[in-house]
């Protein structure tokens, strides 16, 4: 008699951007194994508000700092697999005047600096910059905290700020607002505030270069900043917790196939001139897989980030690498 294999039986609901590195497995070409899954695209603003608030979906692509907020809280309901959705170099993310102090960010000690979120991951890896890279004391800046470009945002998690640290919230104006009008000195903010899209010149970066910023700054510290994590509620872990895994690698898989699509010149698959010779440059300085999970090929950016949210308070104990990963996927077969 033939063996019959089950369908798969879980379903899984998950909320994702709309990274072409997860494509393969939103439209159904990578399989989970064991998985059925049902996909929702959705901006991250909203993915982030939405699970943090309501856990609405049993996967959720997730802050890394909210995440690091959770459980250095005693939140353990959630658990993360290594996988990273969104990572990005944060040089680029700090906006001043065009009459700001320009390739000079150590000018910004004793500024007044807005930022949208203390718990904002482009917020924490940029801080530090300030901080490590440019002797910036964070308790002599002025922070003031609010939307970049809609007034009224708040702190979605409870914040217990460093000593010396000292916060003032807007609500009814925009950071872009004041920046522009001469109120705060810089923006720090993932989002570009408008008068740096609008065309009008009103912001403009702090770097100018800011590739050759970053790509400085990876040489020397091995640090590729690492925005989102893939979070799982832990309930629906626990009951299945070989799903873990079975994400990891189809999460993977789908990665592996965005790369070879990145790399590929004979056809660019995205309209982006000179496509295929950005990713040839990213693999040059970064390695083969230029966009790596797992813990061990980022433990260099995971042990710093986690030095970076206890220093900023967005944790109050120092985390653990094997106490924020479920613990299937820190290790794996060899044949």
């Amino acid at each position: 008699m033939a063996t019959q294999y089950a369908s798969p039986s879980v379903d899984l609901s998950i909320a994702l951007s709309d990274y072409d590195h997860v494509r393969d497995l939103v439209c159904g070409d990578v399989d989970v194994e064991g998985v059925s899954l049902i996909c929702m695209r959705l901006t991250v603003e909203e993915i982030f508000f939405r699970f943090t608030r309501f856990r609405e979906w049993d996967v959720s692509e997730l802050s890394m700092a909210k995440y690091c907020a959770l459980r250095g809280a005693g939140d353990n309901s959630l658990i993360a697999i290594p996988v990273f959705p969104s990572r990005s170099f944060r040089h680029s993310a700090i906006y001043i005047r065009p009459d700001g102090p320009r390739e000079d960010p150590g000018s910004l000690a004793g500024a007044r600096i807005g930022f949208p979120e203390w718990t904002v991951t482009a917020t924490v890896y940029a801080r530090a910059l300030l901080q490590h890279e440019f002797g910036v004391d964070l308790t002599g800046v002025r922070w003031v905290q609010g939307g970049t470009n809609e007034a009224g945002r708040i702190e979605t998690l409870p914040v217990e700020l460093p000593n010396g640290i000292n916060v003032e919230p807007v609500v009814d104006r925009t950071l872009n607002e004041m920046l522009i009008a001469g109120d705060i000195d810089a923006i720090i903010a993932p989002h570009p505030p408008a008068g740096f899209t609008d065309g009008s010149g009103d912001v403009v970066r702090l770097f100018a270069d800011y590739r050759a910023a970053e790509e400085d700054y990876y040489q020397r510290t091995g640090v590729f900043p690492i925005m989102h994590v893939l979070a799982i509620q832990r309930d629906v872990y626990e009951r299945n917790r070989w799903i873990a895994m079975n994400l990891y690698s189809a999460f993977d898989e789908a990665k592996r196939r965005s790369q070879a699509r990145a790399i590929d010149a004979k056809a660019p698959s995205f309209p982006v001139p000179w496509g295929p010779a950005n990713a040839e440059r990213a693999q040059a300085l970064v390695g083969d897989d230029f966009w790596p999970y797992g813990v061990e090929p980022n433990r260099a950016t995971l042990e710093a980030f986690a030095e970076y949210v206890h220093e900023q308070r967005v944790t109050t104990r120092k985390l653990h690498l094997d106490e924020l990963f479920a613990p299937e996927t820190l290790q794996t077969f060899r044949v």
